[in-house]
């Protein structure tokens, strides 16, 4: 990861894949073992995954504006920061949909991130409202969301991106992003605590903020 040109800590990562019911498919870390990554960020990237599906529209979804826009609309969990303050269009979503601890801390710590992980085949839920998690979609589905964890929450974002353009389920219908080449690409637009899309995230560093500003050009959205 510090190789990666991601702008964030070099930290190494968890990911997690949820189904389109939210439910765990698979588990993983990078890093030689799993004990390389903050511990508390398996958990961390489930949320994620669970949230970018469970507030993500299929493309073939009833909703959207007259003309089209936000039909299908994809939500990463880095576009929920400022939507959830407090006067905020989505405030308090935050505390729905907790986290069930029986899902998330039972089980064989030891098999944490292989196939066998115990979170996998269980429903983690949860709602986190920082980058890292992204819907997946095919040409014709929402299939479910990867939710990554380990690093600033910029760089998660960005981490997340490039893995979706890598399994090549980006091909997102709309965003809050006013095109669709935006998508639901993390928007930096805070200035003294408010967002003028309302959808903003807070500056990590800035090489994340390029990072991630260059994401349609580097890694465009299918």
């Amino acid at each position: 990861m510090a190789r990666g040109g991601n702008g964030g800590l070099g930290f190494h990562m968890w990911g997690t894949l949820v189904n389109r019911d939210g439910f765990v498919c698979a588990v993983a870390f990078s890093g030689p073992d799993r004990d390389n990554q903050w511990p508390g960020s398996r958990i961390i990237s489930a949320q994620k995954a669970h949230t970018a599906n469970a507030f993500s529209q299929p493309p073939d979804g009833i909703g959207g504006r007259p003309d089209g826009l936000f039909q299908g609309l994809s939500l990463s969990t880095a576009n929920l920061f400022s939507a959830v303050q407090p006067g905020g269009s989505l405030y308090g979503l935050q505390h729905s949909n907790p986290v069930d601890p029986a899902a998330a801390y039972s089980g064989d710590p030891t098999l944490a991130g292989l196939e066998n992980d115990p979170i996998v085949g269980q429903k983690v839920g949860g709602v986190n409202v920082f980058g890292g998690g992204l819907a997946l979609y095919t040409q014709d589905a929402l299939i479910g969301a990867l939710g990554v964890s380990g690093d600033t929450s910029c760089t998660d974002h960005v981490i997340a991106w490039k893995i979706r353009d890598a399994f090549e389920l980006d091909n997102i219908p709309s965003g809050v992003l006013p095109n669709v080449a935006g998508g639901d690409n993390i928007i930096h637009d805070r200035a003294g605590g408010e967002s003028a899309s309302g959808f903003g995230h807070p500056t990590c560093t800035p090489p994340a903020t390029a990072e991630a500003a260059a994401l349609p050009l580097t890694h465009p959205l299918g």
